[in-house]
């Protein structure tokens, strides 16, 4: 087979994990070459992601190159895939997962419950900035963008007391060491597909795609699935305050996969948290069926900002809300 072409965006954490898979597709004795891609997400380093269009911000220029054939294949950090099925490429490997976990890195060798309120913490996340908020911690969350060494150095230079990032990338890169909490799932539930790399191929490319297939990890896939189904079915991309994990765990008759979900306000001032457990391998009905039991108890009005108080300068009364309550469920 000839050199496989594979495309990458420019950033240090992208061209790392691209070359952590074309290193994989060379111990199977592929040539690989690395093809620089530029996407929107990476030439507007100001706008926050939401404005840009949230999901498939980093994703589209890839895979026009695809489609244009000037690569082969395509490395995407799993969440930033959109979960709308795209005809002319297909996900030929999920490799195995990084630590799916958010992470802080805060001044002074801080944990999250030791910085002190009023705190600045930066992130670019809508789901971390309403998950952050709901801890009632009273810090104060602003917006972030940048690669990873540009978010760090707002630790660095005091302009932050602290950043939270994915762990994955952050391990990827050999700074895991700078670090200062991993922070438990409990707390705070990760993106759909955190950790997670997506690689994808030309539909009617077999040949590339029967190559790239020998990365795919089974877990992995099943985790991931369920996870981006369950995102799929609330009709949420990946700026809509929505965190998901699943795993795989052993159960009475074997391995069962296990999912949990948390849909948040976007300022955090109510979540809705629910899991599920099924087969590993019906992966896709279980993030379906988890959606649909958030959604009858109210997800869908959590997602969506809340209409803005009354103007009291209007003169007109105050009335009282006829809408049904939120169902409201923290974790314990």
């Amino acid at each position: 087979m000839s050199t496989l072409r594979l495309g990458t965006r420019r950033s240090a954490l992208a061209t790392t994990q691209s070359r952590w898979v074309a290193d994989r597709l060379r111990a199977l004795g592929h040539e690989v070459e690395l093809v620089e891609v530029t996407t929107e997400g990476d030439r507007d380093q100001a706008t926050p992601l939401a404005q840009l269009g949230g999901t498939g911000v980093f994703v589209s220029a890839l895979r026009v190159a695809l489609a244009d054939g000037r690569v082969d294949l395509a490395v995407h950090s799993l969440k930033d895939l959109p979960t709308a099925t795209d005809a002319s490429v297909t996900v030929a490997a999920v490799p195995v997962r990084e630590d799916p976990r958010d992470a802080l890195v805060a001044r002074d060798g801080l944990t999250l419950g030791e910085l002190p309120a009023g705190a600045r913490v930066g992130t670019g996340s809508p789901r971390r900035r309403a998950q952050l908020a709901a801890l009632g911690l009273g810090l104060e969350i602003t917006d972030l963008r940048g690669n990873v060494d540009t978010r760090l150095a707002h630790v660095a230079d005091g302009r932050l007391d602290a950043v939270v990032l994915a762990a994955a990338g952050l391990r990827r890169l050999g700074r895991v060491g700078e670090v200062t909490e991993l922070l438990d799932p409990i707390q705070m539930l990760p993106a759909p597909g955190q950790g997670a790399l997506a690689v994808e191929v030309r539909s009617d490319d077999a040949a590339t795609a029967a190559v790239v297939a020998a990365l795919d990890d089974a877990d992995t896939r099943a985790c991931t699935t369920a996870e981006r189904a369950l995102l799929a079915e609330l009709e949420a991309g990946c700026s809509a305050p929505v965190g998901a994990l699943a795993e795989v765990v052993e159960g009475m008759e074997g391995p069962e996969l296990s999912l949990r979900a948390v849909v948040t306000t976007t300022d955090g001032s109510a979540d809705l948290r629910r899991s599920v457990v099924g087969d590993v391998t019906d992966a896709a009905d279980l993030g379906r069926r988890l959606a649909r039991l958030l959604l009858e108890d109210g997800a869908a009005d959590l997602m969506h900002d809340p209409p803005a108080p009354p103007d009291p300068s209007s003169g007109a009364p105050d009335q009282p809300s006829t809408a049904d309550p939120i169902v409201m469920e923290r974790a314990q």
